[in-house]
């Protein structure tokens, strides 16, 4: 795959980009595919909105010590990403922004806008907006979105919590990966 097409790479740039983790440049780099495994702890509040939110988004239910795979397929300038949890799946889709650099993601009908931020471990992943079926929703409905992906003890590692206004934890997962030479 060529570094201009590289999602990661080219949105973070070439001097950031190297200095990531070997771990974090392996998983977010130019291979067409990787397949990885882990563990993950997922939680979630248990209001009946919350529960069929995290159902129409297709995120995982609350468990802890997960078994985790993901697969991450890349074609040109985007990137499905599919995630098998032992207690669900999740399936996104990601790419760049054609008028900006930010990170797309799309999980169903929700599309999240994202800037990637290095930093000493490895990437935080900064929300700035979002749309629902391709409608604008306001910033402040979003809740926060803390993300960050990243190396510990030698392997990826991530943590993701999202929390709505009113309504509480849709879901928060944490957790590593090792890549599964196939």
């Amino acid at each position: 795959m060529d570094t201009a097409e590289a999602l990661f790479p080219s949105l973070l740039g070439e001097p950031a980009w190297r200095s990531l983790p070997e771990s974090v440049r392996r998983m977010h780099g130019f291979s067409t595919r990787v397949v990885a495994r882990g563990k993950a702890d997922v939680e979630g509040d248990s209001n009946f909105l919350l529960k069929t939110l995290r159902r129409v988004l297709g995120l995982p239910s609350p468990g802890p010590g997960q078994s985790l795979e993901i697969c991450i397929e890349r074609q040109g300038v985007s990137e499905t990403w599919t995630r098998r949890f032992a207690l669900g799946h999740m399936q996104s889709t990601l790419r760049r922004d054609a008028t900006s650099t930010y990170l797309l993601e799309r999980l169903g009908p929700v599309t999240l806008c994202f800037s990637l931020r290095p930093d000493a471990h490895g990437v935080e992943w900064c929300l700035h907006g979002a749309k629902v079926f391709g409608i604008h929703v306001p910033r402040g409905w979003l809740g926060t979105v803390l993300s960050h992906s990243g190396e510990r003890d030698g392997r990826y590692a991530f943590a993701i919590d999202t929390r709505l206004p009113w309504i509480g934890r849709l879901v928060a997962y944490r957790g590593w990966l090792e890549i599964v030479d196939e």
